[in-house]
């Protein structure tokens, strides 16, 4: 493989203690805990971005290490082995060897299985499974009540441009000047290209009578975020009963009409937080302006959906 991702401006450790490595992996990549033989020497390397939603990293433990998790809950993790061979245990009588350039990808609910060999290297991209479930909505493509689901293992080549994209991603989140719409704009790209082209559960059924009308109701949702929109508008939107739309809703997005706009005011607000070039006076302006009125429960709601609370974004963004 010839594609460069991340070089020497995203290193966190050179030569470091595994532990420390995995310390610093719990707080930013996702919640494992790694066990070493009885050896000592190894060193372990780091490389870490962020860009958007997504989290870039490139590891070595620089020694056998096995990497265990219960499930990642609400993120997906693609790695690619750049070196090395990783075995996986991907449950009872099913081991498999991981050889360069090929692709692992875990979906939340799986439970997390790794041996690294002592030359083992990867490059890990950390997805939330809302932005798969917000393009599935954009899309209206069918989710299934039990979440969204990929198959496992592929190879790099599988994925046309797929390794191209990635290097240019990395590329984006090293620049001086990055610029957050860009970063939403290749999330974007990354969660679709992963629908459209490696294997999953989701249906891309033909549009039905009703499509044009449900196209019309998440315009209207996406330009009226601010107000209270009501199920009664929408239903005289799309020319359809109260009982016919929450039908609607349930066939597009897997979701309450009410939930929905829910979760899509969310969105707005954690955009706003995030983006350094929107004024945000402070965190309770945005969340009344969106109708949030009760701001207990929506920083609950808010910290259930992003994995942080409004706080958090807002000070991340500034630092």
């Amino acid at each position: 493989m010839v594609f460069r991702l991340l070089n020497e401006k995203s290193r966190i450790f050179a030569h470091a203690d595994p532990y420390a490595v995995s310390d610093y992996v719990n707080q930013h990549v996702g919640s494992h805990c790694i066990r070493l033989p009885q050896t000592y020497g190894a060193e372990a390397s780091l490389s870490h971005r962020t860009f958007g939603d997504l989290d870039l990293c490139r590891i070595s433990y620089g020694g056998s290490v096995r990497v265990t998790s219960p499930a990642l809950e609400t993120i997906y993790h693609l790695q690619l082995l750049l070196s090395g061979h990783c075995l996986w245990r991907g449950g009872p009588e099913r081991e498999q060897y991981l050889t360069p350039g090929e692709l692992l990808l875990i979906n939340p609910d799986d439970p997390v299985d790794l041996t690294y060999s002592d030359d083992c290297e990867k490059f890990i991209l950390k997805l939330p499974a809302r932005l798969i479930e917000q393009v599935c909505r954009d899309n209206q493509w069918s989710m299934p009540r039990e979440g969204v689901r990929f198959a496992s293992r592929y190879n790099l080549d599988d994925i046309e441009g797929f390794g191209n994209l990635l290097a240019l991603i990395c590329e984006e989140a090293e620049s001086e000047q990055a610029v957050p719409q860009i970063a939403e704009h290749f999330t974007r790209i990354i969660a679709t290209k992963l629908l459209a082209q490696v294997a999953n559960n989701v249906k891309r059924l033909p549009q039905d009578e009703h499509s044009a009308s449900f196209e019309r109701i998440l315009h209207f949702i996406d330009s009226n975020l601010q107000q209270d929109i009501s199920l009664e508008q929408l239903a005289e939107l799309a020319r359809v009963s109260p009982r016919t739309l929450y039908g609607l809703f349930e066939k597009h997005v897997g979701s309450t009409p009410k939930h929905f706009i829910r979760q899509k005011k969310l969105e707005k607000v954690h955009a706003c937080l995030s983006d350094p070039s929107v004024r945000v006076r402070n965190i309770t302006e945005v969340a009344l302006d969106y109708g949030f009125l009760h701001l207990g429960r929506f920083s609950e709601c808010y910290k259930s959906t992003f994995g942080e609370l409004p706080s958090d974004t807002l000070r991340r963004r500034e630092a």
